[in-house]
């Protein structure tokens, strides 16, 4: 078995980013600038929004953090996301999901311009990547295509199962898994809460990519030997073993599956790392306009 260390990969790329960074910078270009706007203070969203901030020193970008209170009228985020699709400096942004309840997430993504939709949220991108256009992939996906790419696994001809069906990992994930290219290439099965004998599928299966949300749902008699299993899942579950009083459960149940794997990702540290380091990516290519002029 061997372990897949998002963060090491993670930290390399921001180590090559910052380098090309630097290099742009040297020959007279533009600092890549993302702008994050955050609504409310939901404990998860302000990790995340903290964790991308930092990133982008670490690759040399300029970074604007935009905060609204959770009672934003959704016309007061509209206008201000219409105000970034005009800002000249800014190259990409995003708007921290979840939103409050009564905001319609789908109208803020569509407002977003896709040439700054560096999340790859906007139908526009998520259409062009159905079809192997190039666009901003989303940015956990990308990540894992990464990670395969990275430790040199084989997808060609073989059996993926994907356990989820999400806009934002399941479907685009399968869709990424069936391209014809590397990673890619390989038969695709979707697996989700409708769908009946999901153990027989997943022991089929060459790799097993779970996105579920549901905390150690892979069990070991679910999954054949030699397989590689990407964990998406990090539920928060409560432990008395650390401080904060829980901790981060991936989809499977890591100590049993782990010994049946040829490769396996851990929570922390799998996917998670890569997530953050693909929008830095898309960040990139978008102030370079490598996608969009």
């Amino acid at each position: 078995m061997q372990l897949i260390d998002g963060k090491a990969i993670s930290a390399q790329i921001k180590q090559e980013i910052a380098a090309e960074v630097a290099q742009i910078v040297n020959n007279g270009g533009k600092v890549p600038h993302l702008a994050a706007i955050l609504v409310g203070h939901d404990g998860g969203s302000e990790t995340y929004v903290a964790n991308k901030v930092k990133s982008c020193a670490e690759c040399g970008f300029k970074s604007s953090l935009i905060r609204f209170e959770a009672e934003v009228t959704e016309e007061t985020l509209l206008a201000k996301v219409r105000e970034l699709n005009e800002d000249a400096d800014v190259d990409g942004f995003i708007v921290q999901l979840p939103l409050p309840k009564h905001i319609s997430e789908q109208k803020v993504i569509e407002t977003i311009d896709y040439r700054k939709d560096v999340d790859g949220f906007h139908p526009i991108n998520v259409g062009r990547m159905s079809i192997g256009l190039p666009c901003y992939v989303s940015a956990t996906p990308n990540g894992i295509l990464e990670l395969l790419k990275r430790y040199n696994i084989e997808t060609s001809g073989k059996h993926c199962v994907v356990l989820g069906r999400s806009n934002i990992v399941g479907k685009p994930m399968a869709s990424l898994m069936m391209q014809k290219a590397y990673p890619g290439d390989a038969t695709v099965t979707v697996c989700h809460s409708r769908s009946k004998n999901i153990q027989e599928e997943c022991l089929r299966a060459d790799i097993i990519i779970a996105a579920l949300g549901q905390p150690e749902f892979l069990k070991a008699d679910m999954v054949k030997e030699g397989a590689v299993v990407i964990d998406v899942g990090t539920t928060r579950v409560p432990s008395t073993l650390t401080k904060s009083g829980f901790k981060l459960t991936g989809d499977v149940k890591f100590d049993e599956v782990a010994l049946k794997c040829l490769f396996i990702t851990p929570v922390p540290g799998g996917v998670g790392p890569m997530t953050i380091v693909s929008l830095m990516r898309n960040t990139l290519l978008a102030g370079k306009k490598a996608i969009y002029k």
